[in-house]
């Protein structure tokens, strides 16, 4: 039965209407792929000999085991905002004699393909093959090794709790992020006790019982999830629930604009695939700590120039390429209403205006780190508005691919929405601003205000040119129009 499931899966990939138009996305993820599976392999092999050579005198296994713990901890981060549960379209097969048992097993079983659950594997074999090389116990090593993917396969199913349950993931993140503040500010050293139980798990093989039990009851709590929500009643009745209506009666200073702000709002606030990209955007905020909070990037400006852009275009960046994907599920009925274009397009620029503005407020902070670097990131935000705005409005004309707002779906790892055009859109939004600034400063003898100025007047230009540009990006969404409605129609 389970080679008729991987038949059915098969079947279903290469007769979608999706699979032509999806084939480059898929090549360039396998590219993306196999790259960090090489890069994976390399650092297997060289991690016993680098460490050996950062930290002479200690044992190389025990800096890996007291520091694995990490790797766990970003592996769970990855997987949450990352992996998707595989689905089957079940419906079919409710009405034929096909124990629930088996498909819920099958269901489990594809979450074991995964590439989160590869790339340990492609980091840690090599990494054991040296360790047998260099004379390490085999035995001990190589149950070592099966406590790693033990514990891997523990954290998939874990995952897949966690997705399910908003209890459960505030529990483990506050565990993780308290974790990491404590070992960061030298208040807790989690490195000791996880150090100690990776360390036995080593000397002591017969404790790789306690990963297998773990394992066997997190399956255990899955399947038993799966198989009391697997009725098709229950997935096809709806829930009444009480309405909330928010007051955003403060928009309506946007005059007729303020109709499609509003709406945007309340699709922000309700629907859950938008909401987490609101959420993840902010965590652009704190990239300028990356490169402001390192001395190497001080004699670097052009890394600080790029660092100041992402603090304020998160949603920019996040929400904005996905113009007008957002809409695709009514797209159809607003273009056979006397909507005119340019109003539609112009509240979904001052949608990320407005967010630009409230996240440079939010960046205030970062005048801890000098004055130079926030008059850098008031220049980005000024390059945002001005000009990124209006390239990633463009960038929404050749998006044609259609989002589920209500599918429970990761904020960044679905590629609904996402096609190759937005890569070559992110260039320009990226490196234009960092030649805007280097070229001045470079040729000023390195001065830093002439970057800076530069960078900012760009902004003011671009927003000078406000009417024309979106003129010339409604005729683009004009000529395309009805391809975007063809193509967010198809199922």
């Amino acid at each position: 039965m389970i080679k008729k499931f991987i038949s059915f899966q098969w079947k279903e990939f290469i007769r979608s209407s999706s699979f032509q138009k999806g084939v480059a996305i898929k090549i360039l993820l396998f590219i993306a792929a196999a790259y960090i599976g090489v890069m994976a392999v390399l650092a297997g092999m060289g991690l016993f000999f680098g460490i050996k050579k950062l930290i002479p005198g200690i044992d190389p296994m025990i800096i890996v085991n007291s520091f694995i713990i990490f790797w766990f901890f970003a592996d769970m981060l990855l997987r949450y905002f990352m992996q998707q549960m595989p689905v089957m379209n079940i419906k079919p097969l409710m009405i034929i004699p096909i124990k629930q048992k088996t498909i819920i097993h099958f269901l489990l079983g594809k979450t074991v393909f995964s590439f989160f659950n590869l790339l340990p594997l492609l980091v840690f074999i090599p990494y054991c093959i040296t360790l047998l090389i260099q004379g390490y116990p085999p035995f001990k090593v190589l149950l070592w090794l099966l406590s790693i993917i033990t514990i891997t396969l523990s954290l998939n199913f874990l995952n897949i709790l966690v997705n399910k349950s908003n209890t459960v993931f505030y529990i483990i993140a506050t565990a993780l992020i308290s974790s990491l503040a404590m070992w960061y500010f030298n208040i807790y050293d989690i490195t000791r006790p996880a150090g100690a139980m990776f360390r036995a798990l080593y000397e002591n093989p017969i404790y790789i019982l306690v990963p297998i039990a773990i394992l066997a009851f997190l399956y255990y709590l899955n399947f038993k999830y799966l198989n009391s929500h697997f009725y098709l009643d229950g997935a096809v009745s709806k829930k009444v629930k009480e309405v909330n209506t928010s007051d955003l009666s403060w928009l309506n200073r946007f005059g007729a604009l303020a109709t499609f702000l509003k709406n945007d709002v309340r699709m922000i606030w309700r629907n859950k695939r938008p909401r987490q990209v609101l959420l993840m955007s902010g965590f652009f905020l704190f990239y300028g700590v990356i490169f402001f909070t390192q001395k190497t990037y001080n004699d670097m400006p052009g890394f600080i120039a790029f660092a100041s852009i992402f603090v304020t275009a998160g949603f920019l960046f996040s929400f904005g390429q996905l113009v007008p994907s957002w809409d695709s599920e009514h797209y159809k009925m607003m273009m056979s209403q006397n909507i005119p274009y340019r109003q539609y397009l112009e509240s979904k620029w001052y949608l990320m205006v407005i967010a630009v503005v409230i996240s440079f407020i939010l960046s205030t902070p970062y005048i801890y780190f000098g004055w130079d670097k926030y008059a850098m990131i008031a220049a980005g935000a000024s390059f945002n508005i001005g000009i990124n705005t209006f390239v990633t409005l463009f960038g929404g004309a050749l998006n044609r691919v259609p989002i589920k707002l209500n599918e429970k779906a990761k904020a960044f790892s679905n590629t609904q929405g996402f096609n190759p055009t937005q890569l070559l859109i992110a260039l320009p939004k990226m490196l234009l601003p960092v030649l805007l600034f280097y070229i001045p400063y470079y040729f000023t003898d390195y001065n830093l205000n002439a970057g800076i100025i530069t960078l900012a007047v760009s902004g003011f230009v671009g927003l000078a040119f406000k009417n024309y540009f979106l003129t010339q990006i409604e005729k683009v969404y004009q000529k395309g129009k009805y391809k975007t409605v063809a193509a967010f129609d198809e199922k």
